[in-house]
């Protein structure tokens, strides 16, 4: 995790803002790219495809025409309390570069996005979402339980585990078909939809823009690319019970009151494979002037390192006129139980950030 941030930083993502762009799709859908990486690059490709021809349209209306973004993309396949939570961080440079007669490149900063530019993009990733799956299959309008399943004829054994961590429920164990056990819950506790700012939701999909790291704050930066690089469960984290269980501590107290999850070891060793994707998949991914094949690529990475790098992080950026935001930090952990009636987890090996093929 901390090589592939420190080589996104040093190697990849330019001295210039970013903004995280968050996807998340349908409890259906997860299922279905948990199995099918091909269409799960294709979704993330419909997502980052919307979010940059915003940042195109943006920079036209201000009159810069030809303006190119870029980003990289991480598919994250885990959620808070394990459960498979398949969904896209994109972190995007915010703004876009436009070319001179000269061939250098100069790069215009966008203001942030509004919750009403936020909501229309939900919406138009909904619908190419939904084109998309029509034209492989019709999945997205799928309502019958006993249509076929070619995952589960692949392998029903990884099918069921899979279709049980997407719901947070087990699929073996003493309890299969139950949800793993919360404590800390408040009985009848609502639901609670977030409505936050720049954020909507609409039908399942979800998408988040109110992460912003200026130009300057390299280390701020750092830390967001350890955030969504990181694997899905901390070591620390875990603990065994008295009794033989696993209990996980949530780094944040769920809406319901929920503080921790209760697994017996075969709940948690089905969940962890669940989440381990297969091997030789990429799990990042560039888009724009920073795919690999573009022509624009090399002059975006080294854009403004010689000057800014040398200067350090308290360096004037031109791009961006704004104070760095704070970073974004990850949640603390929250207390376990008494020592008395725990001891350390440590022969658990849980899956690890993958190297990009």
């Amino acid at each position: 995790m901390a090589e592939q941030a420190a080589n996104l930083i040093h190697a990849v993502l330019p001295w210039l803002p970013v903004r995280q762009w968050v996807l998340t799709v349908p409890h259906r859908l997860r299922y279905r790219l948990a199995f099918d990486h091909t269409l799960c690059r294709a979704v993330v490709a419909v997502c980052v495809r919307a979010v940059l021809g915003w940042y195109r349209r943006r920079a036209r209306r201000a009159g810069w025409a030809g303006g190119h973004s870029g980003s990289v993309t991480v598919i994250q396949r885990f959620g808070s309390g394990l459960q498979l939570n398949l969904h896209a961080h994109a972190l995007a440079l915010d703004g876009v570069f436009t070319e001179a007669a000269d061939g250098t490149l100069r790069f215009h900063p966008a203001p942030p996005p509004s919750d009403a530019e936020v909501a229309r993009l939900v919406a138009t990733i909904r619908t190419r979402v939904v084109r998309l799956l029509r034209r492989r299959g019709g999945f997205a309008d799928a309502e019958d339980d006993d249509a076929r399943d070619p995952f589960a004829e692949a392998s029903l054994a990884l099918a069921g585990i899979t279709s049980a961590a997407v719901q947070g429920r087990s699929a073996l164990g003493p309890r299969p078909g139950a949800r793993v056990l919360q404590i800390g819950r408040v009985p009848g506790a609502p639901w609670v939809t977030s409505t936050g700012t720049r954020q909507a939701h609409l039908d399942g999909f979800d998408l988040h823009a109110n992460v912003q790291v200026a130009a300057n704050n390299r280390d701020g930066l750092e830390q967001l690319a350890r955030y969504v690089l990181r694997p899905p469960i901390a070591q620390e984290r875990l603990m065994r019970t008295a009794d033989g269980r696993v209990l996980l501590t949530l780094k944040t107290e769920w809406s319901d009151g929920t503080t921790h999850l209760l697994f017996e070891p075969i709940e948690l060793l089905e969940r962890l494979a669940a989440l381990t994707p297969r091997p030789r998949i990429n799990l990042v991914l560039h888009h724009g002037v920073l795919a690999p094949h573009s022509r624009w690529r090399a002059r975006a990475v080294a854009y403004g390192r010689d000057t800014l790098a040398a200067s350090g992080s308290q360096a004037a950026v031109a791009t961006s006129a704004s104070p760095p935001p704070a970073a974004p930090n990850e949640p603390g952990s929250m207390g376990g139980p008494e020592a008395s009636t725990v001891r350390r987890l440590d022969s658990v090996v849980t899956p690890a950030g993958r190297r990009a093929y």
